[in-house]
């Protein structure tokens, strides 16, 4: 399998270190392995995504395993459901990789499995095909996924935003989606220092159109943080927009931070034709 072009829906070829289509058009092969496939006119920003502030606190976060019971059962369950003749496995905002190279770890020992991972960052994706060399890292935007029609296998989706009818056009006749959505008490200690009425997380109970959902189930355990880590995951998530310069002192400042951790991990099959 490999890349379509974003631009004309064409396959690309990489030759050396450029990606080409037969219309001509052309992407560049980074040194570090990934290739940019967000046209100037898809971006909806200059730097789309995830800051370097954000990225480097998010990486920190990650590296220290606090996420890590969430990566070891996502990488569970793909290798339960995900069947041992699959051809391609996409995460979807992957960031600098944390899961997706746990996941090409698990998965591809025992199957001709190629694991892409797509975010609209730049510097995060940079940083993910420097580390991970096992994964094929692309810059692109979920909403036009640079994969041809029922070419993915599955799709696995940790908070990020897809539309529902672009999974449909570029997953296989029975091929899935796994989706981890915050639970109602995710981080809700969090929250408590940034909101004066704080409310639980609603759970949206996503219906993917064109999909059977065949799984959920939650997953929670609480965290004991110190103050930087704390900060660290304040920095990745949205409640930073809203934190004041006070809070985030304060946050650092803390000796311990306890914090509840609350994941809902659901499958969803698209019917077979």
């Amino acid at each position: 399998m490999t890349y379509q072009c974003p631009l004309c829906f064409q396959p690309l070829t990489l030759t050396g270190q450029q990606w080409r289509c037969p219309a001509n058009h052309q992407f560049d092969n980074a040194k570090e392995g990934y290739v940019n496939l967000m046209p100037v006119q898809h971006k909806r920003s200059k730097q789309p995504g995830d800051s370097p502030e954000m990225m480097i606190s998010r990486r920190a976060f990650l590296d220290a395993g606090h996420y890590q019971p969430l990566r070891d059962r996502l990488s569970d369950i793909l290798d339960e459901v995900i069947p041992e003749d699959a051809q391609a496995l996409l995460d979807i905002g992957c960031g600098e990789g944390y899961y997706t190279a746990a996941f090409a770890e698990r998965l591809m020992p025992h199957r001709m499995l190629k694991v892409y991972g797509l975010d609209v960052a730049k510097v995060a994706i940079r940083y993910a095909a420097k580390r991970y060399h096992d994964v094929s890292f692309c810059v692109a935007s979920s909403h036009r996924l640079p994969f041809a029609d029922s070419s993915l296998d599955a799709v696995i989706r940790i908070y990020a935003p897809c539309k529902a009818q672009e999974l449909h056009r570029a997953i296989k006749p029975g091929g899935l989606v796994v989706t981890v959505a915050p639970g109602p008490r995710h981080l809700y200690q969090l929250k408590g220092l940034i909101y004066q009425d704080v409310q639980l997380h609603a759970d949206l109970d996503e219906q993917l159109e064109g999909f059977e959902r065949i799984s959920t189930e939650a997953l929670s355990y609480d965290m004991r943080l110190s103050g930087a880590q704390a900060f660290d995951l304040l920095q990745m998530t949205p409640f930073a927009w809203r934190a004041t310069e006070e809070v985030m002192a304060d946050l650092k400042a803390q000796t311990a931070f306890e914090c509840e951790t609350d994941f809902l991990i659901r499958i969803h099959q698209r019917a077979s034709e």
